[in-house]
């Protein structure tokens, strides 16, 4: 080899030495520094409305790959039966029985029963501990003018329907950008809470961050640009656009997983995958989301409270893992601390259940608790007449599961008890042969109830 050759080839050799070293260096960055944390949400989707839990008509390829490569949850519940709620629990590591928000409560302006000023979310709790956190999606808990925006409730880049009337429709003319309203010209909502938390992970690749998703797909009204890969299906529009919303949903999820493959994030990247709610009466029948659990979408049964949870950190939690640990929304505030190594505020309701993520020994509930308040839209926010009425509650302790429902008709109704062991659909109320079971959750009942301001028992 000339001189020349020899020189040409220690400078390809130096060059090469400097990119392999570059990328261990960003390699060994990110394994010591704070985990990143992605908590995807959909809106209404039953628990088997996706492939990996039994779903035979609708296709989630890149959610049942997060499933093949993570850990599948059989047992876990949504905060509420209704979006609002739900999403309280979520922020607040609280039950619906200890919640402020109880009920899905619209403002006579734009917004939601707003959290309280002095609520401390998960989003707060993840700044303290270094975090960015961004939010895209439908908030629900607050709008534009009060404390409870998510900008006021510890997300430092927000962009969302911040009123739950506003997103049901998926070419709204306008939506927030965390204080400025911005006027959208027939853009599909969907398509932009996706590139704007792609802009969000490009943004902070170098430092740890907090995304919630709380995505509106499969949430009613059923709207779409394109019904593939279900055009040719002899099914209604309807339903056609459903399947087509969560295939949606499933593609754009795979494009956040493949950005952060080229990030180089993926190994420090823990993300959860959910839904608010149990589906709702009519589509989930046609696609069985709601399987054979009993109920939807504003029930207290396992069909309107029941909710899918996939987890996926590669290298940390064990590849194709199942785990039947009874887990809630209010589980999350701990577990997102714990994974943050901070700790999580005292007086909540919620365990961490990172150990069973990591397969270590887990703690349990004693109880788990749900109530769920109707809103009289009529109500004047002003007026001395209370119109918040407590429709059900349910209570799970062990395999018991008491409900209680239709209470705003008969506040005395009896107490229904099913063993969900033997009867997970909840076909047999075994009330009367297990008096002193009905008395303890009657009992849990009345002591995890709380009055807030706009719903009082």
């Amino acid at each position: 080899m000339t001189k020349s050759g020899v020189l040409l080839f220690l400078i390809l050799l130096l060059i090469v030495s400097c990119s392999s070293a570059e990328v261990l260096d960003e390699g060994t960055k990110q394994e010591n520094r704070k985990p990143n944390i992605i908590y995807i949400l959909a809106d209404d989707m039953g628990v088997y409305d996706l492939v990996c839990y039994g779903q035979p008509l609708i296709k989630t390829p890149n959610i049942d790959e997060m499933a093949a490569e993570g850990m599948r949850f059989t047992q876990h519940y949504a905060g509420s039966t209704v979006c609002a709620p739900s999403r309280g629990t979520l922020m607040t590591g609280l039950h619906t029985g200890h919640g402020y928000v109880k009920g899905n409560f619209a403002m006579e302006n734009e917004g939601n029963l707003p959290l309280p000023a002095e609520t401390e979310t998960v989003a707060e709790r993840m700044q303290k501990a270094g975090y960015t956190t961004g939010i895209m999606g439908k908030w629900g808990l607050g709008g534009p003018n009060d404390e409870g925006h998510p900008n006021k409730q510890g997300f430092d880049y927000s962009y969302c329907y911040l009123d739950q009337r506003l997103a049901h429709e998926y070419y709204p003319d306008h939506l927030w950008k965390n204080y400025e309203k911005v006027n959208l010209n027939g853009q599909y909502s969907h398509d932009i809470f996706v590139k704007e938390s792609l802009d969000f992970i490009e943004r902070n690749k170098s430092n740890p961050f907090f995304l919630y998703l709380p995505f509106t797909i499969p949430h009613g009204k059923f709207q779409i640009p394109d019904d593939s890969p279900y055009t040719n299906e002899g099914w209604t529009t309807n339903q056609k656009n459903y399947a087509a919303m969560i295939t949606r949903m499933d593609k754009d999820i795979g494009r956040i997983f493949s950005s952060l493959d080229s990030l180089k994030l993926d190994n420090n990247t823990i993300v959860f995958f959910a839904s608010d709610n149990g589906g709702v009466k009519g589509m989930s029948d046609f696609f069985k989301s709601n399987g054979q659990l009993r109920g939807y979408k504003t029930d207290s049964y396992e069909g309107g409270i029941r909710a899918p949870l996939i987890v996926r950190r590669p290298g940390k939690i064990q590849k194709g893992t199942s785990s039947d640990h009874i887990s809630a929304f209010w589980d999350m505030m701990p577990t997102f601390c714990e994974i943050a190594g901070i700790s999580a505020p005292k007086n909540i309701d919620g365990i961490s259940f990172l150990p069973e993520l990591l397969c270590e020994t887990q703690k349990e509930h004693d109880a788990m608790v749900w109530e769920y308040f109707n809103y009289n839209y009529g109500w004047n926010p002003g007026s001395t007449v209370q119109r918040n009425y407590l429709l059900n509650q349910a209570v799970r302790t062990g395999n018991w599961k008491g409900v209680r429902k239709d209470l705003y008709k008969n506040p005395e109704n009896v107490l229904e008890l099913y063993d969900l062991k033997t009867d997970p659909s909840e076909q047999h109320n075994v009330a009367d042969k297990y008096p002193e079971i009905v008395q303890q959750i009657l009992k849990i009942m009345k002591e995890e109830h709380a009055d807030s301001e706009f719903f009082v028992k």
